[in-house]
């Protein structure tokens, strides 16, 4: 058997779904196997594989046991010349398998390699091509020089920036999101050491087949999309302990003396930094609405007690200092804290939970308000009135919020659809009945014989422009992996780039990851649970 294709997942179903039609159409012609092997997922990830993938050989945790052993699984029952690593989160086009084996094949010297990746959005990825850490090359990683100057050979050097993208190189590391390697290699230096749970494994396998005589190569002649829904979460606390502690892992593991002190030292450095930036901004995220709250309640308190003491006690000097230095601000701590209860600071709140938080603060603020002594209680209608201007002044602003920096993103979506005729009214279908906020401006054909409502994908960047496109959805029945990752690479930046698998009812695309906003699917899991007979119409709706 040529080549054994192994694809570790978990909770990606939907991405995992196109991987594996991607391999299959790469496969045509080869002699060669599947494994899918599934780190206890419990978004019905086997049960798709089952349905329909029956030639994959699956293998099933009932926990997640990291991505080296369940890798190592795989490998131990494969039987291929060649192994396959690859990450359920990427496409790969038609000829991919073909190129890199037979690069394979004509060098024998080569002991693994990688391949171009781009993301979702069409971006190349640096990760493609890496060195070594080294003392020198974590430092300028860590402090931010190999981002200042990426084309340095002394401050690149990490992500070897200052090597073209598009030539053939040897490098040092392979990105384990396409990591193809000769089977006897792995007799020769052992399987992925499982003391990596997460991250830092290829990077251990590929210094092991070098230490082995082997050399590692860089391919560009091929490309795969790499959604990368990690790097969506590399500011987060777990991301940095997790990264750095492999690092640390592969530090003690392969170097000796000074380097390895100094390494070690700098990987320290750089868990501290990290997490510094990454709980600030955290901290930062989570206080800004709760301080704009507490500004808001602030100053219309401040407005109503003197608009209270001068009607009602005709006495504008009535309420003495400690009514702003005390009382206001522990108004302010019932009520935020009655918003926060009732989740009126999650993305994407309503104004039910803003309108039941401030209530609950204050219920129980008059509640304790009759427990003060009276040089703190200064009146109970001033409460009911700052709770009834405050609740309207909060959800004003949350309007306001939501129309400036979140509705205009959803809203102003002008969607352009390429496929054929047939494709169009399926995708169409779909991001109707998902109920999405999107203007379907209309369909960019894939038939070079015909034009669509915006003209055909030969023009696709002129359409984009001319009709002000911001998203395009490629169906992946009329548009192969090799057409796509040529589109992609040329669209614009700031247009988002969605895949529409062929006989699928979902479309998905690399912000899809962590934003389920731009998950389309006739099972959004964004709106209301909906009752089975619902669903069910749903489905007949659209098969019909």
């Amino acid at each position: 058997m040529k080549l054994s294709v192994i694809i570790v997942n978990y909770n990606v179903k939907n991405f995992l779904e196109q991987c594996l039609k991607s391999v299959e159409k790469a496969l045509k012609g080869f002699d060669a196997e599947i494994f899918v092997v599934d780190n206890n997922s419990i978004d019905k990830s086997i049960e798709m594989v089952k349905e329909h993938f029956p030639n994959v050989k699956l293998i099933c945790n009932d926990t997640n046991v990291g991505f080296s052993k369940a890798n190592n699984q795989a490998i131990v029952q494969s039987i291929g010349e060649y192994v396959l690593l690859l990450n359920p989160d990427t496409i790969i086009q038609e000829n991919t398998l073909n190129k890199t084996l037979d690069f394979l094949d004509q060098n024998p010297k080569a002991g693994a390699l990688g391949v171009k990746m781009i993301d979702g959005s069409g971006n190349f990825l640096p990760e493609s091509k890496r060195s070594l850490p080294t003392p020198s090359s974590a430092f300028y990683k860590i402090f931010g020089l190999s981002s200042l100057f990426p084309k340095s050979k002394e401050f690149g050097k990490y992500h070897l920036n200052y090597l073209d993208q598009d030539e053939i190189h040897e490098i040092d590391v392979i990105s384990g999101a396409f990591f193809m390697i000769r089977k006897v290699v792995l007799n020769k230096i052992g399987l992925l050491d499982e003391s990596f749970f997460m991250y830092g494994e290829d990077i251990d396998l590929s210094y092991r087949i070098q230490k082995a005589g082997y050399t590692n190569y860089y391919l560009p002649t091929t490309s795969i999309i790499h959604y990368k829904g990690e790097s969506t979460k590399k500011t987060s606390i777990n991301y940095v302990f997790t990264f750095y502690n492999a690092m640390m892992i592969f530090v003690k593991k392969h170097y000796k003396g000074s380097s390895s002190i100094t390494l070690l030292y700098l990987i320290k450095i750089a868990i501290i930094f990290r997490a510094f930036i990454s709980i600030k901004k955290r901290f930062i995220k989570n206080l800004i609405l709760p301080i704009i709250d507490s500004i808001a309640i602030y100053s219309i308190m401040f407005f109503l007690k003197d608009f209270w003491s001068k009607k009602y006690f005709m006495n504008e000097h009535y309420y003495n200092s400690n009514m702003i230095k005390i009382a206001i601000p522990f108004y302010i701590l019932f009520w935020i804290t009655g918003i926060y209860l009732q989740s009126g600071y999650k993305k994407n709140s309503s104004i039910k939970s803003i309108a039941n938080g401030m209530l609950i603060g204050t219920i129980i603020l008059l509640i304790f308000y009759a427990l003060l002594p009276d040089s703190l209680r200064f009146s109970r209608a001033l409460i009911i009135l700052g709770f009834l201007f405050s609740t309207l002044a909060l959800i004003f602003i949350r309007q306001i919020i939501k129309f400036l920096f979140y509705n205009k993103k959803i809203i102003n979506k002008r969607v352009g659809i390429v496929a054929d005729q047939y494709e169009y009214k399926r995708i169409y279908q779909i991001l109707n009945l998902s109920k999405t906020k999107t203007n379907i401006i209309g369909l960019i054909n894939t038939n070079k014989y015909c034009q669509g409502e915006l003209g055909n994908v030969k023009n696709l960047e002129e359409i984009i422009n001319i009709y002000q496109l911001n998203e395009i959805i490629f169906s992946t029945k009329n548009i192969n992996s090799n057409q796509l990752i040529e589109y992609m690479e040329k669209i614009r930046q700031d247009v988002f780039i969605k895949i529409a698998p062929s006989e699928s009812t979902f479309i998905i695309g690399s912000n899809s990851i962590h934003n389920k906003q731009d998950f389309y699917s006739l099972k959004n899991s964004i709106h209301k649970k909906q009752s089975i007979k619902t669903i069910i119409k749903k489905y007949i709706d659209f098969f019909n």
